[in-house]
């Protein structure tokens, strides 16, 4: 085949191609505009489904499969938030809403003869002597109401129709979802239908192109109307406060000042690495910055850079520590109460502490520890009657020496030895030395041995507590890892006391934990829940969710959302209201309270090149 030949054979297909008869013209004549709108990739190519099939109960759009339902029938009257529940579905659909105007002066004759029509009818009714019909009699009202109303411009009338299409992955799984969608509104006494052999014009008039298609309509007036609006979404905020983090089903923000709900405690539970830590020192930043003190209880050493940072004070509660508190030391009474009060209550305390340290007493044993505590403030010359501003408190081996030379205290006296004169003397056989004027304060309790922990979270929360009562001030108390505290009653039970009390002396407390099971298995576990306003669960493990959800009262899509959540990601809970949550920092926010190792090691890193060159 010689090149003329083979260039005709080109043109003439070319030319078929795009629709020419003449075969002697050049092809370069179609090729720049003809060729490149043959190739043009329009936005109805983009987003066209690959293929469509239309069947009389439903359509296939590629991969999904969508049926569309129209609304046919309303009750009387229209609660505000009827539609709530269907837009908060966490489901796939479409929503369109048509609302047709009617003239008034339109309607207003045809209501002149519907009027008419229900008069007759119960005149008629009244004429045979037949029992008066409260059907009648109650549209009879309801006309009469609405056409006053429309005539003196209060009310207005329209067409309304409303159509939701449904997308489901198979057949099964759509008919599931629309028995869903007509179980919720059957339940209000509004009835849908699926619109047979219309699927192809109920889908038009779903899409955003603003075309009735369908055509389905009710009458409505503007009060019923008005119920429903579109945008009734989950929410939970309020109007003051800190953001806790970012509502999940409709990015809106989660704002709550604790100080401003019925007490102020909150609780968070979540699994090791699922952001429970991340999310308090967030609050605790923020709340910062609303002239709120701040004290905590960190297991782990995770916030001192977080006190240094913000000018905070930082206590190391260790066996070699230099910080020291006594347990004997007494708070000032305040004006509602007596110093015999205060000293009773200190007694009752240290009581509940040395069941802790001596590993339980028997009845005869907690007798004598009671009034050997007693005698060795009464060695001081502390009595109910003394000003505690002026004394100086005994210390444990001054309680030792009493306990000594009582009978029956031979046997305590040598288990408290260890803490008067053996290894773990130097925590707890001091004067206090801890100031906490500052408005963020740490406790950590590290490099505490875990056998002494118990102990000495029990010795600085009731530090803490007795500066509280000294002075009113607003205050939240975070205690990280509360599952030590649970494992004794008399802890588990002191910390119930605070979130109880707590109120009375504005304070706040956030109790923290990733050992479920170990805190909810405690008798006061539940309680302390019920008593925080606020509750956080972030990611959960699975051999604790059925505990929480048996708790909580999740349903089961909640229970999966918290197996499956990433870090961060949980639900927030305020009274019976909760929402699904994602926690946010700001890049200043990160860098302050993260404890991811790399990042951890990048700021450290980072600090020593600004020294080294500094």
């Amino acid at each position: 085949m010689n090149t003329q030949n083979q260039h005709k054979i080109n043109m003439s297909f070319l030319n078929k191609l795009f629709g020419r008869k003449d075969e002697q013209s050049p092809i370069v004549s179609i090729l720049p505009e003809e060729i490149y709108q043959a190739g043009v990739l329009e936005l109805k190519d983009v987003i066209s489904p690959s293929a469509l099939k239309i069947s009389p109960k439903d359509l296939n759009l590629g991969e999904k499969i969508g049926r569309t339902l129209f609304v046919i029938s309303y009750p009387r009257f229209l609660d505000e938030s009827w539609f709530a529940p269907i837009i908060n579905l966490d489901k796939i659909f479409n929503i369109s809403i048509f609302i047709h105007p009617v003239e008034t002066a339109k309607i207003l004759r045809h209501f002149q003869k519907k009027v008419a029509e229900v008069q007759s009818q119960i005149s008629r009714r009244e004429d045979k002597g037949l029992v008066r019909d409260p059907a009648l009699d109650t549209a009879y009202q309801d006309l009469e109401q609405l056409r006053d109303q429309l005539m003196q411009a209060q009310e207005h009338l329209f067409d309304v129709g409303v159509y939701i299409t449904l997308f489901a992955d198979s057949e099964g799984e759509l008919d599931k979802l629309e028995s869903e969608i007509k179980s919720i509104l059957e339940s209000k006494l509004i009835y849908v239908k699926p619109a047979l052999f219309q699927q192809e014009q109920g889908f038009k008039s779903v899409i955003p192109i603003a075309d009735d298609q369908l055509g389905v309509h009710s009458k409505l007036n503007s009060s019923p109307l008005s119920s429903l609006f579109p945008f009734v979404s989950f929410d939970l905020t309020s109007d003051k406060g800190i953001l806790y983090g970012i509502n999940r089903h409709n990015s809106s923000l989660v704002l709550f000042d604790r100080f401003s709900l019925e007490n102020y405690n909150s609780v968070t539970f979540a699994t090791a690495g699922a952001g429970k830590s991340y999310a308090t020192k967030l609050e605790i930043l923020r709340t910062l910055m609303f002239d709120t003190d701040v004290i905590v209880i960190d297991p782990e050493k995770e916030y001192e850079y977080m006190a240094e940072a913000t000018g905070g004070k930082y206590f190391n509660i260790s066996l070699n520590s230099e910080h020291h508190i006594n347990p004997f030391d007494l708070p000032i009474a305040r004006e509602d109460e007596s110093a015999a009060d205060v000293l009773r209550s200190n007694i009752i305390n240290l009581v509940g502490l040395f069941r802790i340290m001596l590993g339980g007493l028997t009845q005869e044993e907690d007798a004598i520890v009671d009034r050997a505590i007693s005698e060795t403030y009464a060695l001081k010359d502390i009595t109910p009657e003394s000003d505690f501003r002026t004394v100086e408190p005994p210390l444990l081996s001054d309680f030792e020496l009493v306990l000594a030379g009582m009978e029956g205290g031979d046997s305590l006296v040598q288990r408290l030895s260890k803490y008067t004169k053996g290894t773990w003397a130097g925590f707890i056989n001091r004067p206090s030395n801890v100031d906490i004027n500052k408005k963020f304060v740490v406790f950590s309790l590290r490099d505490m041995e875990d056998e002494l922990k118990p102990v000495a979270m029990y010795i600085v929360t009731h530090y803490i507590w007795n500066a509280i009562r000294k002075n009113l001030k607003k205050r939240l108390l975070v205690i990280d890892e509360a599952w030590w505290m649970m494992k004794s009653e008399d802890t588990a039970s002191f910390l119930f006391g605070l979130a109880k009390r707590g109120r009375k002396y504005f304070l706040g407390l956030a109790t923290i934990t990733q050992d479920v099971d170990d805190f909810l298995n405690s008798p006061y576990g539940l309680p302390i829940v019920t008593n925080s306003s606020i509750q956080i669960l972030l990611k959960q493990s699975p051999s604790v969710i059925d505990h929480i959800q048996k708790t909580f009262n999740l349903t089961d899509e909640e229970k999966y959302l918290l197996l499956e959540s990433d870090v961060g990601e949980g639900i927030f809970f305020v009274g019976l209201k909760h929402v699904a949550i994602k926690i946010h920092g700001s890049y200043t926010e990160d860098q302050i309270i993260t404890t991811n190792p790399a990042q951890v090691l990048a700021i450290q890193d980072a600090k020593k090149q600004l020294e080294a060159a500094g």
